[in-house]
């Protein structure tokens, strides 16, 4: 396998994994309510908890800070406005889980975040021609 391959690789898997803990697992009860509206505290903190962990995550794959710091808070706006889109579309239409259009809406959060991570890991090959 290329070298190229297995770095693209490498750091596709450490943004699941770190997806997987900022969004499931580390989230503070006053980062999940009230995320419907705009200027949310808990929406700015869980965005920042994903943004610190790219950072890490860059850092491991030897990104230069200038690099890291641009990119990681270009994420942090992606993030905020992904949530605040499913939280103000899920509020307008009373979401609950049992309904499909629930499913729906959180389906397409997790696929634009991970076509985030995709796009992150292009501008890294291309910006650093790993």
């Amino acid at each position: 396998m290329p070298e190229i391959v297995g770095s693209v690789l490498m750091l596709l898997c450490l943004l699941q994994i770190k997806h997987l803990f900022a969004d499931f697992f580390l989230q503070t009860p006053k980062m999940l309510s009230g995320r419907n509206v705009y200027l949310h505290a808990g929406r700015a903190q869980h965005a920042g908890v994903h943004a610190l962990f790219s950072v890490v995550v860059f850092v491991i794959m030897g990104a230069p800070v200038g690099f890291i710091l641009a990119l990681c808070l270009a994420e942090w706006v992606v993030h905020f406005h992904i949530d605040f889109g499913k939280a103000h579309y899920s509020e307008k239409k009373e979401l609950n889980p049992q309904q499909a259009v629930f499913w729906r809406a959180m389906g397409t959060d997790q696929c634009l975040h991970q076509l985030t991570y995709i796009a992150m890991t292009a501008l890294w090959v291309k910006c650093l021609g790993v």
